[in-house]
């Protein structure tokens, strides 16, 4: 059975799959392909405006590899298949036992440039990546002037193919990170990558972290940026972020964007996200060794306000403090879920309803409210959504040990988180590594 019947007895199985039977040259072909990744007629006119040039010039059929295409082997099915799931056209030959690889007209099947929908831009570029890799290729390098900047193309998986791009400025990325990158990536292009979590698998990370071993924008100046100081950035087709490489502390508190402003207003916002993250992380703790462990080390008149505040709480300050935080994270989650028309104005009014009902009913106490209400919006003020989430779940540890050792476990699990953050590191960078580009010496 040779490659025509084969993809014929395919076709029984996949309707996208088309046959279309021409002349090119006068010679017999059959064209194959995907009708959803392909304009057949767009494609058509494009082939047979290429044969009327290659037979104004006396050329021979095999010219169409020199503008548009290039010859596999007949035999290889496979090869073909994965040709035309990469949205090609194969031409064919009749005639011999080859067939040429073709670059078709393609459906328009991505939306166009929108402005960011999961990060605001104060002052800087307010276009965003889209789903098409080659899009926010050409997107990237408009922001990207230079000749330094270099890109490798992969392709992943078996059963689910995925195109991959690497980006990186030549001369400025740190050579052993790029090299491990690399030889990783290249050991491993047989895996499917559907999602972030099997290319966090890909790359060796551990499974079970709190901190993510990358970064995810949707703004080409942050990317721009990322190159221009020797970090690695990976597209994925279908995927509307760019992945920078590696992440680092810093990242949470400085991004491009605050450049744009005057240089004291830059250090006065990132010493804010600094004390946020602070805040977030101290204050439940903090609350409960003073109210439950070490009341002493309060003034007595905030002693007694507190006290007064808790009377008639029926459980103790953690079960309290875990209650309304629990109950503040099913918000925060909900008011993703939710539709947009209608999220705002759900969680905002059952916030209110529930903290006053939760007050009333004297299942927690005002000044707790006060405390976990300043301590969520202070978990936002750090830069990326995954860094809001990492610090959310890190305050629990310092719940913990606060509500069992009091202002000394809430010392200690400071120690335990900084320690932690030591001891991850992408490739051999170190999480708390100050990151320069080579050849900088301004640091």
């Amino acid at each position: 059975m040779d490659l025509l019947e084969r993809l014929q007895t395919r076709q029984k199985r996949d309707s996208d799959l088309f046959f279309h039977r021409m002349f090119l040259f006068d010679q017999p072909v059959t064209l194959t392909g995907y009708t959803s990744l392909v304009d057949l007629p767009q494609t058509l006119m494009l082939l047979q405006r290429q044969a009327q040039n290659a037979v104004a010039a006396e050329r021979p059929l095999c010219a169409l590899e020199i503008g548009i295409g290039e010859f596999i082997n007949h035999t290889e099915e496979q090869v073909v298949i994965d040709a035309m799931t990469e949205g090609h056209v194969i031409v064919l030959l009749e005639s011999s036992n080859s067939c040429i690889k073709v670059i078709p007209v393609s459906r328009t099947l991505s939306r166009s440039i929108e402005a960011p929908t999961t990060e605001n831009v104060m002052r800087g570029s307010i276009s965003s990546f889209i789903e098409d890799l080659d899009t926010n290729i050409g997107i990237l390098k408009k922001h990207v002037l230079s000749d330094k900047l270099r890109t490798q193309s992969y392709w992943f998986g078996k059963d689910q193919r995925r195109r991959a791009i690497l980006l990186y400025m030549e001369g400025k990325t740190n050579t052993s990170f790029l090299t491990a990158m690399i030889r990783r990536i290249e050991s491993n292009l047989d895996k499917d990558i559907p999602n972030l979590l099997s290319l966090s698998k890909l790359f060796g990370f551990p499974k079970w972290t709190l901190i993510t071993r990358f970064n995810t924008t949707e703004l080409p100046e942050n990317v721009a940026s990322a190159l221009g100081v020797g970090k690695v950035v990976l597209f994925l087709d279908r995927f509307p972020f760019a992945i920078v490489l590696p992440t680092l502390i810093m990242d949470m508190f400085a991004e491009e964007s605050d450049r744009n402003f005057p240089l004291f207003f830059v250090i006065v916002i990132r010493l804010l996200r600094i004390v946020g993250v602070l805040a977030n992380m101290l204050m439940p703790g903090l609350y409960v060794a003073l109210v439950s462990v070490n009341p002493d080390v309060l003034r007595i008149e905030l002693a007694l306000s507190i006290a007064s505040s808790r009377v008639g709480v029926p459980y103790p300050a953690l079960i309290e403090t875990l209650l309304l935080l629990i109950i503040l994270e099913l918000i925060l989650e909900a008011s993703i879920r939710l539709p947009k028309t209608i999220g705002p104005t759900i969680t905002m009014v059952g916030g209110i309803i529930l903290g006053q009902a939760v007050v009333q009913a004297k299942l927690v106490s005002n000044i707790l409210i006060i405390i976990l209400a300043a301590t969520t919006i202070a978990s936002f003020t750090v830069i990326g959504f995954h860094n809001a989430i990492s610090i959310r779940i890190s305050k629990y540890l310092l719940l913990i040990l606060s509500a069992i050792f009091g202002v000394l476990g809430l010392f200690v699990g400071i120690v335990v988180v900084c320690a932690y953050l030591a001891s991850v590191s992408t490739f051999g960078i170190p999480y708390v590594y100050q990151w320069k580009a080579r050849g900088k010496t301004d640091g």
